[in-house]
């Protein structure tokens, strides 16, 4: 009782190889299986990243498409066709260059209202709701003024790093011009000008 043989050593000792090489396998499967999640996930991370920056807004290119909520609880759309010229302006109310422009563009809306949209959109997620309001109040705004509270479309879809940045976009939805910084009343009109003189031959 309680002896083992030589043949039942044996007999364990294969069934001991045996389990062996089972787990040396199963560990193998796992490994080859955690390497292939890890290249996918990798993949699909450089997928997105070829996505945006395709996205990425370029003179003579579609403008990114997005909805955004604004001050007045209204939804605006931007992309693909429309009836007016569009001009979207990223700001801050933080930003003094954006202090330095703010009534120039509430010039060229009161100008062009019947042939220009003009968005303001606030980088809330930088900024916040109270100080675009305040902003707005200042300088007695009465454009559309958007809420970027996440930074999707500000940091994901348009690239802005800098504060402000606008685009000028055609009715078609394509990007006409981008401007770094302050923009000056008579370039805008200048280039708005052109536009619809162009539109109209």
């Amino acid at each position: 009782m309680g002896l083992m043989y030589p043949q039942g050593m044996i007999l364990m000792q294969e069934w001991h190889d045996i389990s062996m090489k089972k787990n040396i396998g199963i560990a193998t499967l796992i490994i080859v299986l955690v390497l292939c999640a890890l290249y996918q996930n990798q993949a699909n991370a450089n997928k997105n990243v070829s996505i945006a920056l395709k996205e990425a807004p370029k003179v003579n290119y579609q403008a990114p498409s997005f909805d955004l909520l604004g001050l007045d609880g209204k939804v605006y759309q931007v992309g693909g066709q429309r009836d007016k010229l569009l001009l979207i302006n990223f700001w801050a109310s933080w930003c003094e260059p954006c202090h330095m422009e703010a009534e120039d563009l509430q010039s060229i809306y009161t100008k062009y209202n019947d042939k220009l949209d003009l968005y303001g959109v606030n980088v809330t997620y930088l900024d916040s709701q109270a100080g675009a309001v305040d902003f707005v109040t200042e300088y007695e705004l009465t454009f559309p003024i958007l809420l970027d509270k996440s930074g999707d479309v500000t940091r994901s879809k348009y690239h802005i790093d800098g504060y402000p940045t606008s685009f000028l976009i055609d009715q078609s939805g394509v990007v006409v011009k981008t401007y770094f910084g302050v923009v000056s009343r008579t370039e805008l009109e200048t280039d708005i000008d052109n536009i619809i003189n162009n539109r109209s031959h």
